[in-house]
Formats: structure tokens, sequence, C-alpha cells
């Protein structure tokens, strides 16, 4: 069990119900929400490895995607290669430590004291920008505490096996006129043999890929003064284009006919 369907709500099974209710309980297996809460824990169980490893970084946000999960730091230097290495064996730590994940609520001021003393600027705009009435929650495991709305597995050893897949920069609140951070995308799954076959349907994506077998086949080039989003044909793409434009033109004179 990950969390729950309350009245249509998904809720973290710490959730206290006050009233009759429609229940459903979501699993890692039946329910893509279910797999969500699932990975938003993963993503602080990374924030708290990377504030233990480079304690001046400065956290953004960490959403579960439907794919995973990722989370954005404000950090002087891309992630290298390393450092991802170094932070995917602490979260293995983490995880090991079976750290309760506790959730509490604070009023809007004590919240943004809170975020101030922790020198978390990020959250501190968070918070400023919720409306009024909102309620502000925030989940604590271990010495880490993040702004949250949850839902959240009840400890960090309910997560079993994990993996950092890549980084990238992006702007924060997507916006090219704010400051570039560092994304770092991760996954976890129940069981080793999940994460195994997951890793091995990104493998076999790569091998797919049509940037890949353009290159390999000599179909197609890219330039940066044209940019990589205008492929110009080579003479084998020119020769594929060609067969491909005559079979549709024989298709429409049939049609025709």
């Amino acid at each position: 069990m990950t969390a729950a369907l309350v009245d249509g709500k998904v809720k973290d099974l710490r959730y206290f119900l006050e009233k009759e209710a429609n229940v459903e309980i979501l699993t890692f297996e039946n329910s893509l929400d279910g797999k969500k809460s699932y990975w938003h824990t993963t993503s602080h169980i990374m924030a708290q490895a990377v504030k233990r490893l480079f304690p001046n970084v400065k956290l953004a946000i960490g959403p579960s995607i439907d794919t995973g999960f990722y989370y954005d730091f404000d950090t002087d230097t891309p992630f290298t290669e390393e450092d991802k290495a170094k932070i995917e064996e602490e979260m293995n730590k983490i995880i090991k430590e079976d750290l309760k994940i506790e959730k509490f609520v604070l009023p809007r001021n004590e919240a943004i004291e809170l975020m101030k003393k922790e020198n978390e600027p990020y959250k501190v705009e968070l918070i400023e920008d919720l409306p009024e009435g909102e309620e502000i929650s925030f989940y604590k495991q271990g010495e880490f505490t993040d702004l949250c709305a949850g839902p959240h597995l009840e400890s960090t050893g309910k997560v079993k096996k994990v993996k950092i897949l890549s980084s990238s920069g992006a702007y924060w609140r997507g916006s090219e006129k704010n400051k570039m951070l560092q994304r770092i995308y991760g996954i976890s799954f129940p069981k080793q043999s999940e994460l195994e076959e997951y890793l091995q349907s990104l493998e076999e994506a790569k091998q797919r890929d049509h940037r890949k077998i353009g290159k390999e086949l000599e179909l197609f080039m890219t330039h940066p003064l044209v940019g990589s989003g205008l492929p110009m044909y080579l003479p084998n793409g020119a020769v594929v284009r060609r067969l491909l434009e005559r079979y549709i033109q024989d298709k429409e004179v049939k049609l025709r006919i």
C-alpha cells in the first residue's frame, strides 16, 4: 500500500478519516497515483541525500511524474557523474535507516520563518505565493524537512530499489527569465527485477532512437549553425525520402482510380 483515494482525492495512509467516505487503497501495482506516491517519497530521499553531501545547495521543487520523479537544485556547478553516484549511494543509506516520515502543518508566518531559518529561499517564495487559507504542510524524515502537500509513504524504508537516471538544466518555474537550476531525474521500484526490466526498456528505446539510427545509416546530419531541429538529408536519406514520396504518390493514384 502506498496511498489511498478518499472521495476521489489522493491522500497518504496517515490521513485521518473524520467522516464516512469512499476509500480505495492504492498500491504501486494497481494505479499510477500509487506509483506517484512511491516516487514522490523517493524524490525527498534524493533531496535529503543531496543536502547531506552538498549542504550549501538550495532546494527548489521535487515532484513525481508519470515516469518517475525529479528534483531541482540551485547549485553553483552542475552535478558530475561522480556526484550522482555518491547521491545514489547516500539514498540507499537513507532507505536502510528506515526514517519515519512525519507530516506537520504550520501557519503561514511560521512556515516562512522555518524556511528562512533553513536558508531555503525557493521554499519561501512558494509559501508566499500560496493563496490565503491554503494548508501549508511539511514532511520530516530524520534531519530533513521539506515543504510539501504529499502524499508520502510512512517511512524511507518502504522504498526499495532506486536509480538516478540523468540530469539537466532547468529554469526556475520554467521561465528563461529566472535562474538556471540543476534537475536530477530518478526512478524507484519495490523489486530489483522491476528496476532491471525498466532499465532494459530504456536501453532498447535508445537503440530505436531515430537520431542514433539516422547517424549510423548516414540518413541525415545536423549542424549548430542550422539548428538541431532542422536535419539535413545525406545521400542515403535522400534516397529513402524519394522512395517514400513515390510510395505515397502511387497510393494516391490508386485511390483515385
